[in-house]
């Protein structure tokens, strides 16, 4: 773990966040999963880097009931939206995270980044050590130029980003950048946990 890490994981502590550190995806995931009661109802958010550890499939063969939108018709998400929001468990990744220990997050619907602080019991954010960013500049700059265009392209959105790499603040019907969060501190209702992973999750 380097000086950047160390200072990240302090300042979220010093915000009253949960805070962890994990060498690999792999110790991350078994850590989530022990965490985690074969009686627990788990949401999961549109998250990257939690679909790149293979959790939905860990907790399902565990016995867990799991709510993620990104498995079922349109029609369904609603529904299983509203419901994951209401878990025991909710399972995301962060856009970006500062090194004064902010979560920064834009969304589109907004249902990722209101469960991250009002909702479910418990909330895991997952972020490897691609998103730390120095300061809030850099991290909406990281979202909008980085993050963007690339979730645009993987849901074949019609926007400029998707066809340019860059952010041009559009007016698009498939604007995915409607919702911007900045988590300061722990939420009063919600027992919050970030765990930093010593390599690259999600975009």
């Amino acid at each position: 773990m380097d000086n950047i890490t160390e200072k990240v994981l302090q300042n979220l502590e010093n915000r009253k966040i949960n805070s962890k550190y994990f060498e690999t995806k792999e110790d991350v995931k078994k850590a989530i999963l022990d965490e985690i009661s074969s009686d627990n109802t788990v949401g999961i958010g549109g998250s990257m880097s939690v679909k790149e550890l293979n959790l939905y499939e860990s907790l399902v063969e565990a016995g867990n009931t799991v709510y993620w939108h990104w498995l079922v018709s349109k029609e369904e998400m609603p529904s299983v939206r509203k419901n994951a929001h209401n878990s025991d468990v909710y399972l995301t990744g962060t856009n970006a995270l500062t090194e004064e220990g902010e979560l920064i997050n834009i969304d589109g619907i907004g249902n990722r980044v209101a469960s991250m602080f009002y909702g479910p019991k418990k909330v895991i954010v997952v972020c490897g050590i691609n998103k730390i960013c120095s300061d809030l500049v850099a991290a909406i700059d990281r979202i909008k130029n980085e993050a963007c265009h690339k979730n645009s392209t993987r849901l074949k959105l019609k926007t400029p980003c998707a066809a340019t790499g860059e952010c041009t603040d559009c007016k698009s019907p498939d604007r995915m950048c409607n919702v911007t969060t900045i988590i300061s501190g722990k939420p009063g209702e919600v027992d919050l946990n970030v765990y930093i992973v010593g390599e690259e999750l999600g975009f």
